[in-house]
Order: C-alpha cells, then sequence, then structure tokens
C-alpha cells in the first residue's frame, strides 16, 4: 500500500513539473476552432480551405486602396517573392477605416493588379471589426480564441502572423512595414 502511494505521489509530482514547466511565451489553444478550421473565398470567389496552409507560416493582412498604408501592397508583393517559400501572404479587403476600401471585389483586384503587380493571395471583401466581423478576424483578435491575443485591427494594414503549425505568433501594427527586420527575422 506504501508503495502505491509513493508510486502516486511520484507520478503527481512529474506532471506538476512538466505543467510548469511549460514555457510562459508560448500560445495556448483554449477554444476548439483553429486556423485550419476556416474556409473563405478568394477575391475570384473560389473556396479557399485553410488547412492547405498546414506546414507554413502564414501573414494575414487586411488592406484598403484607399490608405496612406496602401503603398504597402508594394513590400508585401516583394515579401511575397523574396520568402514565398516561407510564408503565405493573405490580404483581406475591408473597408471599415474611413471608408478606404469602397471597391467591389472586381475593382480590388484590378487596382492590385495594376498598381503594384500583387500575386499573393487576396480574398473577398470584408468586415474585419464591429458586430458583422468575420469569423477569422473574430478568431485572430480574440484571446478566447487564439489563446492570447486581444488586438483587433485599428486601422488598415494590421498583421497577424501564423506559425506552422496554426497558432497566431504575432501582431503587427498598420506602422509595422512588410519587409521590417520584425517580420523577416521571423520568417
Amino acid at each position: 500500500m506504501r508503495f502505491l502511494i509513493l508510486l502516486l505521489a511520484v507520478t503527481l509530482l512529474v506532471a506538476c513539473t512538466r505543467i510548469e514547466s511549460r514555457p510562459d511565451n508560448l500560445p495556448t489553444q483554449m477554444n476548439k476552432s483553429s486556423f485550419y478550421d476556416f474556409k473563405m473565398k478568394s477575391i475570384d470567389g473560389n473556396e479557399i480551405d485553410f488547412s492547405g496552409f498546414k506546414g507554413k507560416k502564414v501573414l494575414i493582412v487586411n488592406t484598403a486602396s484607399e490608405c496612406g498604408f496602401t503603398p504597402q501592397y508594394e513590400d508585401l508583393e516583394n515579401l511575397n517573392k523574396k520568402y514565398g517559400d516561407k510564408v503565405t501572404i493573405i490580404g483581406f479587403p475591408a473597408n471599415n477605416f474611413g471608408g478606404q476600401e469602397p471597391g467591389s471585389n472586381s475593382e480590388i483586384k484590378t487596382f492590385c493588379s495594376k498598381n503594384y503587380g500583387v500575386g499573393f493571395l487576396m480574398m473577398e471583401k470584408i468586415s474585419v471589426k464591429g458586430n458583422d466581423v468575420s469569423p477569422l478576424f473574430k478568431w485572430l483578435s480574440s484571446k478566447d480564441e487564439n489563446g492570447w491575443n486581444n488586438e483587433a485591427p485599428n486601422w488598415n494594414f494590421c498583421k497577424y502572423l501564423v506559425d506552422e503549425n496554426g497558432n497566431l505568433i504575432k501582431f503587427y501594427s498598420s506602422k509595422v512595414n512588410p519587409m521590417s527586420d520584425e517580420i523577416v527575422t521571423m520568417l
């Protein structure tokens, strides 16, 4: 009997040590949803299953065509060309800030192609905040859903980095340029 009690005590001690040794900087998945559970439509209307991004980092950006940060399209495309083997860039046009994305999906696609040669994945126009926020951006900006982050976009060209396992690992404000060391070193 004493042997069983001792064995139980050692087992509990080992289990507690494993729990305590988990690094604090790792995000946790407290919810049942995952980045890979999402399916959304591209700017062309094709369904994109995010489970296809497993094993690759993903940089998610809320975009707009009439914003002071719109020239970041160029650096997003440069990032795509230089690091496309390490990260998938996904642009999400949204009209949530100052009405700076008034165009239709077709108009947005033409603008991005003509002015910036955008070759990275662009999705259909969505809402990134408010009562009609898309489920993806709700997941990105809710600690209860992604495990650690509560920052929603506060302007156009905010960026979220998802790791190869579908964990949200970083939020970047609009002011962080896509080609900055702050982003590139994370790839």
